[in-house]
């Protein structure tokens, strides 16, 4: 699953998917839109149900920060969900 939220210049993007392991990570990115600037983190989910906790509330928090949802996908594999992978990728090798 991938969601992405926008605000006037900054994002923040969540992707949440099992590793070759079966383990659930809960990977969030965020940064200013157009530019190099932001972060990634990873985290290791007990469960399923606790990664879509976390993005409940990082939902939550985005929303009361003025934050509006641009994308969802449940499917890694649609074009707009490649280019957010592709996105995420870019910020993991920094």
């Amino acid at each position: 699953m991938i969601v992405r939220w926008e605000s006037e210049h900054d994002y923040v993007l969540v992707h949440v998917h099992q590793d070759m392991f079966g383990d659930w990570i809960f990977s969030r990115a965020w940064g200013q839109i157009g530019t190099q600037f932001g972060g990634l983190k990873h985290q290791l989910a007990d469960s399923y149900a606790q990664a879509t906790t976390w993005l409940e509330d990082v939902a939550h928090i985005q929303s009361s920060r003025g934050f509006a949802k641009v994308f969802e996908a449940s499917d890694d594999t649609s074009p707009e969900a490649q280019e957010a992978m592709r996105q995420l990728s870019l910020l993991d090798g920094l």
